[in-house]
């Protein structure tokens, strides 16, 4: 990358940093407008670094359409989930069945595969506590015979959305 393109690129983060915690804070004061102006020059300081150190750029392998989809699915299933959660919590009657086990990862490329691992820890019950090749390990707040089938076939979804370059 040329040393225009590297300013470029570093102004476009800056800009984008500010212009998200902007529009996230809300709040228009000298001092934090000075913090925030310091959070987005150490962030893209380090976000430079990084780049210089190993050069490496993330491959995007993902057919668009079918990863808005599947945005769209994991949605619904936060959604669903945040609901089942909501009863657990609520109802003292019912008894949590906390559960580790393993679920296996068919995802060709790290980005599925990270997608996928975030979208078990998003999905509110259920966390990914590791990551192995093959395989993560998962901790379910209410465990029931149907987890691991639902996980696998989030597994399916996040791979139907990988082309096949990756």
């Amino acid at each position: 990358m040329s040393r225009g393109e590297e300013r470029v690129k570093i102004i476009a983060n800056a800009l984008v940093l500010g212009g998200l915690w902007l529009l996230l804070s809300g709040i228009y004061e000298p001092l934090l407008l000075a913090f925030g102006a310091g959070s987005v020059a150490v962030v893209v300081a380090l976000m430079a670094r990084m780049d210089r150190v190993d050069g490496a750029a993330p491959e995007w392998h993902l057919k668009p359409l079918a990863f808005a989809a599947y945005l769209v699915w994991l949605l619904k299933e936060i959604a669903r989930a945040n609901w089942a959660v909501t009863k657990v919590i609520l109802a003292p009657h019912m008894r949590l069945r906390q559960h580790l086990f393993a679920v296996p990862v068919t995802s060709r490329s790290d980005l599925a595969q990270v997608t996928f691992a975030n979208s078990i820890t998003l999905t509110p019950g259920t966390i990914t506590i590791e990551t192995e090749p093959g395989r993560f390990l998962v901790h379910a707040l209410s465990y029931d015979d149907a987890t691991p089938g639902e996980l696998a076939d989030m597994d399916a979804r996040v791979a139907a959305t990988e082309s096949r370059r990756a």
